[in-house]
């Protein structure tokens, strides 16, 4: 197998066959690789250069998991339509418009020339390519059915993706939205309410009790600001500390947010559409259960189902059938269990895991919905009770000595 050699992007200018002048961008290890590689192509090249960084070193545009299943669905379809590899990931490459992930096509290409399979190509990019993909991909070469396995990881990555969208859109918004909320109440204690407060003096009146609070507040608040902000980023930084490095954070975490009401439901439904769809789609590409279960345990989202299916492996490497290693958990649904019972008995194990997966992503979809809705008239009544009782708090003053008056 040849070395590997990290590859260059050049830009060019030149003519093409008719004696057009044209320019574009090539990755190659070499200049001289990089002419080569365009004459080839039927450029005649006139000048060429190593294409310059950005003087402030821009940073480049992420990968994103939405990527990753466009280019698989992308290539299953070139696949398909019998263009051979190297030209079909050439093509899809060249045609994305991020430029990360063009250029990591573009590497990913080199190497498959220089000699790695697929699969091989993809592990040497872990965090765009997880475990599960690649195992799919060497399933599907060692099978000579690569193009029916790409269609099939496509079709996974697709659903999970909307899945995990749909998600951090029922929860993005109540918190974007309880956020602004804090922030425009400590505006108003830090700036608002200090105008008032001088207002008030000139009247030379007893104030209402629930003005009086406010007005403390705002006073406690402007005198220890700092201390708050410190507090609060100290709970972030914190809390990401713990997250990132501490398995029992983590444990603690994930099963605190399965007992929270509607998003507890919804990340234990997602945790078995998960679950399902994975070991579905590990079935049909004809993979070993008990190397199955290891990508399977990892796409789950959740440490306490992760640990359940690692459990399960242990049970199924010892002879034990799924079914049963499922019961043992005892977290599985009762439905789950006889899918799995009757896809063991019947040799269908994909077809029935792939229904469970449909169900449950079902479920998620109405429970997110649900969740926007219940949401509404919450934030509405937060944000009635920290911007409009600030607001009551500041008018007391006014009608009582209106009332007065009068």
């Amino acid at each position: 197998m040849a070395e590997k050699t990290d590859q260059i992007d050049f830009v060019w200018q030149g003519l093409d066959k008719v004696k057009n002048k044209t320019k574009g961008e090539i990755s190659a290890i070499s200049e001289v690789v990089a002419k080569a590689e365009l004459r080839r192509q039927g450029f005649r090249v006139t000048s060429i250069k190593k294409k310059a960084k950005p003087l402030f070193g821009a940073r480049p545009k992420p990968i994103t998991p939405g990527d990753i299943a466009i280019f698989a669905r992308q290539l299953a379809t070139m696949m398909g339509a019998g263009l051979p590899l190297v030209q079909a990931i050439d093509i899809v490459g060249r045609g994305h418009e991020n430029p990360s992930m063009q250029a990591m096509l573009m590497k990913i290409k080199g190497d498959i020339e220089a000699g790695d399979t697929l699969a091989e190509a993809l592990q040497r990019h872990p965090i765009q390519f997880d475990e599960l993909f690649c195992n799919l991909v060497r399933a599907g070469e060692q099978a000579g059915v690569l193009e029916s396995l790409l269609d099939k990881v496509a079709t996974y990555k697709e659903k999970s993706e909307s899945m995990k969208k749909k998600i951090k859109k029922a929860l993005t918004y109540p918190i974007a939205v309880l956020v602004v909320a804090f922030l425009v109440t400590a505006i108003l204690l830090l700036f608002v309410v200090p105008v008032f407060e001088d207002l008030f003096k000139s009247f030379g009146a007893d104030l209402p009790a629930f003005t009086r609070m406010v007005i403390d507040m705002s006073a406690w608040l402007q005198a220890w600001w700092y201390v708050v902000l410190g507090i609060l980023l100290g709970a972030y930084y914190t809390f990401d500390f713990f997250k990132k490095r501490s398995k029992a954070f983590n444990h603690f975490l994930d099963r605190m947010l399965l007992q929270v009401p509607v998003v507890g439901l919804i990340i234990n439904k997602s945790a078995i559409a998960r679950f399902a769809r994975t070991l579905s789609t590990m079935s049909a590409a004809g993979l070993p259960l008990v190397e199955a279960l290891v990508s399977v345990a990892g796409s789950c989202g959740n440490i306490i189902y992760a640990e359940a299916v690692m459990k399960m492996r242990e049970d199924v490497a010892n002879g034990q059938r799924l079914q049963f290693a499922m019961q043992q958990t005892g977290i599985w649904p009762h439905m789950v269990q006889q899918m799995v019972a009757i896809g063991e008995e019947a040799g269908s194990m994909d077809a029935m895991l792939s229904k469970v997966a449909d169900f449950y992503e079902e479920e998620v979809d109405n429970l997110v919905d649900n969740l926007s809705s219940l949401m509404e008239p919450i934030i509405m009544v937060i944000l009635g009770i920290l911007v409009g009782g600030l607001i009551v708090a500041m008018y007391l003053p006014i009608f009582k000595l209106g009332a007065v008056v009068s």
